[in-house]
Parts: structure tokens; sequence; C-alpha cells
């Protein structure tokens, strides 16, 4: 549960973000912080986040200090190790450096509440949140709302190959589509599969007009 309700501002941009790995919708006080939650939605690593969970006492801070996020993680599936969750706090780069004294007393305190409790206290800004992966994540979410049928699943998984191979996805449109009313038909089927896993992308390189896609599962 949160420990902090964040009011209405109309300064700034408020809301609320509906995980898929949390029980309970998720507020946020800025775009920044909107799009950071994003990520960990669609981070693979993430086992969970809980928005403002914690309040940390502060000296000469009569209401504390409450990070953005609290982050935890599933085991490395190479090392079996499960990282240390992550006590997040989400600012744009200037306002880290105009306001760093100020922030100073709450960031000490909050390393020293998460070393304790054996996590680590971060800090993400804007070139850490807003990469390509953000984009593409962006694009792949306006197609959260298509839900193909099975024979549409089956024929797309079909039309990719024998396990082990990659194509893109012009390729694969080419291979499904012989008119273009066809095509506007299977363009949100792969946008939709790739956002449920059922195909794979990476994630980190820019989307062109032309995107490698492989089976999920398959290593490339």
């Amino acid at each position: 549960m949160p420990v902090r309700k964040i009011p209405k501002n109309y300064l700034l941009v408020t809301g609320g973000y509906s995980s898929r790995k949390n029980d309970d919708m998720g507020a946020f006080e800025s775009l920044l912080e909107k799009d950071y939650l994003l990520l960990l939605d669609f981070d693979d690593s993430v086992k969970a986040f809980e928005v403002q969970p914690v309040r940390i006492p502060v000296a000469g801070v009569p209401k504390g200090y409450v990070p953005d996020v609290l982050v935890k993680y599933y085991a490395d599936v190479q090392t079996g190790v499960i990282p240390k969750p992550s006590l997040v706090e989400v600012k744009h780069s200037d306002d880290l450096a105009r306001n760093a004294e100020k922030y100073a007393p709450k960031f000490a305190a909050a390393r020293q509440y998460a070393e304790q409790r054996g996590w680590e206290f971060l800090t993400k800004d804007q070139n850490d949140i807003r990469t390509p992966r953000l984009a593409n994540l962006k694009f792949l979410r306006e197609y959260r709302n298509v839900t193909p049928s099975g024979d549409d699943v089956q024929a797309v998984l079909s039309a990719v190959g024998e396990e082990g191979s990659e194509t893109t996805s012009e390729a694969l449109l080419d291979i499904l589509a012989a008119t273009e009313d066809e095509r506007l038909h299977w363009l949100p089927i792969v946008w939709s599969m790739v956002l449920t896993c059922h195909l794979r992308v990476d994630l980190d390189a820019p989307f062109q007009n032309s995107v490698p896609l492989w089976k999920a599962g398959v290593a490339t």
C-alpha cells in the first residue's frame, strides 16, 4: 500500500498507472515517473514494483521522505542470484543538479534505510528512462487491446518459419498478406504478438520500417 497519496496538481501531470505486475493502481506525479513505470511493467527481470512505498524519517523534515518506487526482481537466469530490491527516486537531471543541496539529506537517509534492509537506493533521470526501449514500448502499447484468434496466432507463427529462424516485420507481412486490406488485418496482430511475447524483438534497438523478430524461446 502506498504510504502517501499523490494529490491532484495543476502544474504537474499526475494520474494512475495500471500494471499487470501489481494488484493496485500505481500513482505517478510526472510524465517521467509514468514512463519509468512503463519500463518496469515490461522488464522481464522485474517481479513487482510498488509506488510511494515507504516513509523515511529525515531530520528537519516533518513528514519525512517518500521515494517514488520500490522495485523487486526475479532471480538472474544465468546465476540464480536475486538482485537487491531498488528504492528509486525519479527526477529530471536539471532538478537533481539545481536542488542537490535540498535533496542531499533525504537521499542520505534513503541510502541508509535501504542498506539496512538489503536494498539499494538509486536515482533515475530522463537519460535512464527516455530510451529507444521506451519509445518502442509506447508504440507496442497501442496494440494492447488487440486480441488475435488462436488460428491467427498459429498462422503468424507458421509464417515466421521453422524454429531457429529469424524474419522481419515487413517480410512477415509480405508472407501473410496478398492485398493491402489483408495487410491491415495482420499488422496489428503481429505487433500484439510482440507485446504478448509470442514474438520477440530487440526492444533496445530503435524500431525502423522493418523490425527483426523471431519466435519466443528462440535464441538469436
